[in-house]
């Protein structure tokens, strides 16, 4: 309570309590029956509108905050996803000799823009939900808490009115009465009074009635101006309200789907080049293991291409190469090499012949034509590639 003399002066807080008392006595009066009660079948169901309204808002901006903080969350997971890939990615995978060094560096270097290309997006993404999407919704329910003050206060000027109204209605029936009572003075009255006085009793009687009454009228006359103001203002508010939600929940729910389709559409871009850069590598994996098996296979069974065993291959076939640089041959035991020639190298009938870094073979496509290895040579291994 007030402390009287701070703002509050002992006649207010009369007046308060006063009308605290009056509208609880009403509103017991009413639940029992014994006195009637402004009804407005209408405007109950724009309040139960209202009230729905705001739930549904409140929910749904809950709702919203929640789905920002799963976006953070994923973006957290993405972050430290795409950074333990980048820590496991090795230069190495994509093989020493087979691939070269600027397919490597190129490769890293799209790894490391994906990386920051995924960041970027996340951060757009919650930035665009946040300022398009929550924000006008919080501005949106913003309003609700003065319209539920105000249909408080309505409905609290509505008990002062019937109040008001009840009072009055006492007061004109009382008034009845004492008219009736004047105009028979009552017996003990007469005897008591002398005639004279008579009039000047009936008089005074009907001042103070008039008084009551008059006051009784002037403030029926004022709580029902509140009430009238009150009850207009939102009635005209809350249908405007109630029909205003489509275009916000509209608004809302487009612009989070427009966000998501754009920041969806645009990781799946990066995501694809991902997928690519791992499917090279396994490409490139499987590629070498190839290798592998081919020089096992060839290199294992020696004794028997040495002896002529091995079909349409020539005798003492090893395996097959491909000339990447042109070799013009200088002695008569030499093969001349031009780019992309597929020469089968074949065993030196003597190894201690062969010199370090040189081969012996016969070009592929004279030996299909001939079959004679009578024109086979050597030449030098880092002029060919293995096949």
């Amino acid at each position: 309570m007030a402390e009287i003399g701070k703002g509050v002066t002992a006649g207010k807080l009369a007046i308060s309590v006063q009308k605290r008392l009056t509208r609880a006595q009403e509103k017991v009066m009413q639940k029992l029956g014994k006195a009637d009660e402004t009804r407005d079948a209408a405007f109950e169901e724009m309040v139960a509108n209202f009230n729905k309204q705001m739930t549904e808002g409140s929910k749904l901006q809950k709702d919203m905050k929640a789905y920002l903080v799963a976006v953070k969350t994923m973006h957290d997971a993405s972050r430290r996803l795409q950074d333990c890939l980048a820590d496991m990615y090795e230069p190495d995978w994509f093989g020493k000799e087979e691939m070269d060094a600027l397919t490597e560096e190129m490769i890293e270097k799209e790894m490391d823009n994906n990386l920051e290309d995924t960041d970027t997006l996340w951060l757009d993404y919650h930035q665009n939900i946040t300022d398009k999407s929550l924000t006008s919704l919080d501005l949106y329910l913003t309003q609700f808490p003065d319209i539920k003050a105000r249909i408080a206060k309505r409905d609290r000027k509505m008990v002062d009115f019937d109040s008001a109204r009840h009072h009055f209605s006492s007061l004109q029936k009382g008034k009845k009465k004492d008219e009736a009572k004047i105009a028979k003075p009552a017996a003990l009255l007469e005897m008591a009074a002398p005639s004279w006085a008579h009039g000047l009793i009936s008089a005074h009687q009907v001042a103070q009635t008039n008084l009551s009454f008059n006051q009784a009228e002037e403030e029926l006359g004022r709580a029902q101006k509140i009430f009238e103001e009150l009850n207009v203002e939102l009635q005209d508010e809350l249908p405007a309200l109630w029909d205003n939600r489509v275009g916000v929940y509209v608004n809302t729910f487009q612009g989070l789907a427009g966000h998501q389709e754009k920041f969806h559409g645009e990781m799946s871009k990066l995501s694809q080049n991902l997928n690519d850069i791992m499917t090279k590598l396994e490409e490139q994996r499987e590629e070498n293991e190839e290798t592998n098996h081919s020089d096992s296979a060839s290199s294992a069974p020696k004794s028997a291409v040495t002896n002529g065993s091995d079909g349409d291959l020539p005798p003492g076939f090893l395996y097959k190469v491909k000339a990447v640089h042109e070799y013009a041959a200088t002695d008569g035991d030499e093969l001349e090499l031009n780019i992309g020639d597929d020469v089968l190298v074949l065993a030196f009938d003597n190894p201690d012949e062969q010199d370090d870094g040189w081969l012996l073979g016969v070009q592929e496509s004279h030996w299909l034509q001939k079959k004679d290895i009578s024109v086979k040579g050597v030449f030098p291994e880092n002029f060919t590639q293995k096949v």
